[in-house]
């Protein structure tokens, strides 16, 4: 892989994290006149304003701060003049455990609305991007070591 790859596909996860973010996650649609399409980052604010902080705060943790955390770290390592960080090394694989876990509790909800027969919940482009985000991120440490070679 060359060494122009590697910057392009940070900065892919990086633009497809932030759309991830922002754009709607899932469509909920509920007898055929209501539909809600919240993005990750109003689901966060919604159960905060529900009264829900303490679920607020570890889905915004772990969907949002993880990924944000992950990806500076990645920059670190791809963009520092020194490429042996230990503590990136040690951090990373820890990191990198909770990458895919917004995008397995959303499958839930959708599996739980399907199911239950309240709602049709339909997936939107934010979870993809998102996922996308997420897979990019989870590879690029074997790509990065490659290249530094």
């Amino acid at each position: 892989m060359t060494k122009l790859a590697v910057p392009l596909l940070f900065a892919t996860a990086c633009l497809f994290l932030a759309l991830g973010l922002y754009l709607p996650i899932i469509r909920f649609e509920r007898l055929y006149f209501f539909s809600q399409t919240p993005s990750l980052l109003q689901l966060v604010s919604a159960l905060w304003e529900e009264g829900d902080q303490m679920l607020s705060v570890l889905v915004a943790a772990f969907s949002i701060g993880f990924p944000i955390a992950k990806l500076c770290a990645l920059g670190i390592q791809i963009f520092s003049s020194r490429p042996d960080h230990a503590l990136l090394r040690r951090a990373m694989p820890h990191l990198s455990k909770w990458s895919m876990m917004d995008v397995m509790l959303v499958a839930i909800v959708i599996f739980a609305a399907k199911s239950s027969g309240l709602a049709q919940a339909i997936t939107q482009s934010g979870l993809w991007f998102y996922a996308g985000s997420a897979l990019i991120a989870a590879v690029l440490p074997s790509f990065t070591s490659r290249v530094r070679r």
